[in-house]
């Protein structure tokens, strides 16, 4: 009998001992785990193609207030800034029009989504000759962007200012095969050498991107033909934060888009661009991806 109790307490002890190790590891895998999360939904890493202006700080110090810890990172190339976030290196992404993002997504088999609306910016015809597109003399070399995109959204341009004719009127997709007739002769070079082509003579007016223009030194007194911006064809041309589609309904992006279109955030944005963009806050994600898909549509239908 002693000796069945003995065993008894010895059996008890370590069932104890077992159980009290349980609890342990129990409250310890609970603490872990709400501290994971805590961290998941604090940190947000945001990837631009240039992390280093001003209204990035702005943005972060607002969500900052809204529990919310924003990196910024930058990466130069565009396939690169959808890779990050299609790869899961990133976050969210901040640097593409929906036109940029639809090609991504059909050629390199993304699943990158718009949440957002930012701005839609002008891409304007510059000559230091020029005082306006009806001045430009027949014959005239214009350089224009040679990627896809702002190629066909330069052409649209063009024919807006009367300087060309399209098929069919034209489209974002657009090509220099679409050309019916021409007042001018078409130089397209890297977008990176628009501002170059202008400057070195090798062409008397060229369409170039709000950001090369920037870098470039050419000042709104240069432009003699912009874009209206609140020509709804421009829709293609929205900038928009991009996320990884399953993660499209996550409660931060929507603090994001809210904090990006605050007074102090769009001030330092519009001061950036020197006015030149129109903030499109009014577009919602749904609208967003219903251009999107369309333009993913006719993407895949011209190839």
């Amino acid at each position: 009998m002693k000796n069945t109790s003995r065993a008894k307490k010895k059996l008890l002890s370590v069932l104890g001992i077992l159980a009290a190790g349980a609890m342990t590891l129990s409250m310890a895998a609970c603490a872990g785990g709400d501290s994971d999360a805590g961290s998941d939904d604090s940190k947000v890493v945001l990837v631009a193609d240039d992390g280093t202006e001003a209204h990035w700080t702005i943005l972060a110090d607002k969500l900052a207030d809204e529990g919310i810890d924003l990196e910024v990172r930058t990466i130069t190339d565009g396939v690169q800034l959808n890779q990050a976030v299609q790869d899961g290196e990133a976050d969210i992404n901040l640097f593409q029009h929906l036109i940029f993002l639809s090609d991504f997504n059909v050629n390199s088999g993304g699943t990158l989504v718009p949440v957002g609306a930012t701005a839609v910016y002008p891409l304007a015809l510059y000559s230091e000759e020029f005082a306006d597109a009806d001045s430009i003399p027949e014959g005239t070399t214009v350089a224009i962007p040679n990627n896809p995109t702002n190629l066909a959204r330069a052409l649209l341009n063009l024919q807006s200012a009367g300087l060309l004719e399209l098929k069919d009127g034209g489209n974002a997709f657009s090509s220099e095969a679409d050309i019916t007739s021409s007042k001018v002769e078409i130089l397209a070079v890297d977008t990176n050498q628009t501002v170059a082509a202008l400057k070195d003579g090798s062409a008397k007016a060229a369409v170039v991107n709000n950001t090369q223009a920037q870098k470039g030194g050419l000042g709104d007194d240069l432009i003699i033909f912009k874009e209206d911006l609140d020509n709804p064809e421009l829709a293609p041309y929205i900038n928009a934060f991009v996320v990884k589609d399953e993660n499209k309904d996550d409660p931060r992006w929507q603090k994001i888009i809210d904090a990006y279109h605050s007074p102090e955030v769009e001030e330092a944005v519009t001061e950036l661009n020197q006015g030149n963009l129109q903030f499109k806050g009014d577009w919602t994600a749904e609208d967003l991806q219903a251009e999107l898909t369309d333009l993913e549509d006719q993407l895949r239908a011209g190839k």
